[in-house]
Formats: structure tokens, sequence, C-alpha cells
């Protein structure tokens, strides 16, 4: 697969996996491998989820194929803040004070999301306590811009 589809829209995305040209577990795939390529030099990823992603991906890819299609999130890879709880998952908002977190239950936007039907790639980092516009994080490391490496 081209580069195309990491930077095509929900809209688009949607409409390919609607009409099955693409499957969710391919689209899936395809993030997971270009999180992997480029999160050593990135640094967004906090924690990637791939055996949830593909698990997820999967169960969009037969609800679809089933006729049971649940709206435009559906399929849809997504990632959430550190600062999100995700049931099992560490959430560490950025701080090595809360490294030992995990809660036992979603935040209601997981909860959302998850019945909406997208596929959860994983955490993404942000400032301690999402407190600064920077983003430098000297706890988990600081995230990198992909338009500009230096900065």
């Amino acid at each position: 697969m081209d580069d195309s589809l990491a930077f095509a829209g929900i809209q688009e995305l949607a409409s390919l996996l609607k009409k099955r040209e693409i499957s969710a577990v391919e689209l899936a795939q395809y993030y997971l491998e270009r999180i992997d390529r480029l999160n050593p030099q990135l640094n967004a990823f906090i924690a990637v989820t791939a055996d949830r992603a593909l698990a997820s991906a999967q169960a969009a890819e037969e609800a679809i194929a089933g006729g049971n299609y649940l709206g435009p999130l559906q399929g849809i890879p997504i990632a959430v803040k550190d600062l999100v709880d995700v049931a099992g998952m560490p959430t560490t908002g950025g701080s090595v004070v809360l490294k030992d977190n995990v809660p036992a239950r979603d935040a209601f936007v997981t909860r959302r999301l998850a019945q909406a039907g997208t596929v959860l790639l994983g955490k993404t980092h942000l400032v301690e306590f999402a407190f600064g516009g920077v983003g430098i994080n000297h706890h988990y490391g600081t995230p990198w811009n992909p338009w500009d490496s230096e900065s």
C-alpha cells in the first residue's frame, strides 16, 4: 500500500471500508506497520496495542461483511492520548507519579469509541499532565514533529 492512506481523512477511509475496497484488518496492519517503522524516530506512541487492534479490526470487518454497519467510525484506526483511561493499560498522564496507574475500566470516551467500532492502535505521548505547549517530556521521551525533525 502506498502512503496515501496515511493522509486520508476519516470520510475517505470509512467509504473504503463500507464498500469493502479495503478491510479493517488491512487498514489496521497498514497503520501498525507505519507506527513500527516511524515511531523509533518520532516517539509519538508510548504504547502500541497491536493484538487488541487486530482483534477489533477483525470484529469490525466481520460486522461490516455481515451487514452490521455501525457508522462512519467502524474499523477506523485511532489512538488516544496517555491521559485517557483504557482498561488494563497504564494511564500515566506523561508523569512517573502515575506509572503504576492501571485503570480497571475504560474512560467514557474510550467506551464510546469502542461502541462505534473504532480500532485502538495505542496511546500517544503528551507533556506531563498535559500542561505545556512545547511537547517536551523528560520522563517518557519527547515526541518529534514529523514535518520538522529539528522541532
